[in-house]
């Protein structure tokens, strides 16, 4: 026998792709709030072991997109403080990011792409495509990160860029959202486009205050609909 032959690695990186899998049908809202996720189950499901849906559990576990119960995990559904948390910190981060990013401003071709997904965004709006309104939202948004100098800020933004996601699918399926939602990329991309930060950070500041409102409202709405169903099954 050969001992020089070492024995082979699973792929580097899978556990990463598992995670990113994942957190993406979380934030789509593939996996539901108040769904269970069993690591067997998932491990068929995506056809790897169970070592990196082990290791991605446990990261998104850390990072609050999961919750353990049991012997396995679930996706919590969202609650008043919740959101609270999540404003909180996106109101204190996103704003000074944009201010940043502005500065970082050399050319036109740096908002091309902010320019493209609000076009996307604004053709989705008009024909009422929800999943390509979100397409173009996450895109715009992309974008504007892409320009962030401060990679530590950077990175604390991507941690939460799932539960971003799930609050934008919560919230753009519903007609009037998008309409303001497109409002508020446009006024953000005008003030990148003038090298504003001031502006840059006050229409950042605005687009999340109106995201938060339509996401109570929503919120609230389900809350509304599952009291119903629970009185019509008699319980």
């Amino acid at each position: 026998m050969n001992t020089s032959i070492k024995p082979l690695e699973r792929p580097a990186g899978l556990a990463d792709r598992v995670y990113h899998q994942l957190r993406d049908n979380i934030g789509s809202h593939q996996i539901r709030p108040g769904e269970r996720l069993q690591e067997v189950s998932l491990a068929a499901q995506l056809g790897v072991s169970r070592t990196p849906v082990r290791e991605a559990l446990a990261r998104l576990e850390s990072e609050g997109m999961i919750a353990v119960e049991g012997r396995g995990f679930v996706v919590p559904e969202l609650t008043d403080a919740d959101i609270e948390e999540i404003y909180q910190l996106r109101f204190l981060l996103e704003p000074a990011a944009a201010r940043t990013a502005v500065a970082e401003i050399s050319s036109a071709a740096d908002l091309a792409s902010m320019a493209s997904a609000i076009e996307d965004a604004a053709a989705a709006e008009k024909s009422g495509d929800f999943r390509a309104f979100l397409d173009a939202n996450s895109r715009f948004h992309n974008a504007w990160r892409a320009l962030i100098p401060n990679r530590r800020m950077s990175k604390l933004l991507d941690q939460y860029v799932g539960h971003v996601r799930f609050l934008r699918v919560l919230t753009l399926g519903d007609a009037s959202a998008r309409k303001t939602a497109l409002t508020g990329m446009k006024n953000i991309h005008a003030a990148f486009k003038k090298r504003d930060a001031d502006a840059a950070a006050a229409a950042m500041h605005k687009h999340l205050e109106a995201a938060k409102h339509f996401l109570i409202a929503a919120i609230e709405e389900i809350d509304q609909e599952k009291e119903a169903e629970q009185r019509a099954s008699g319980r």
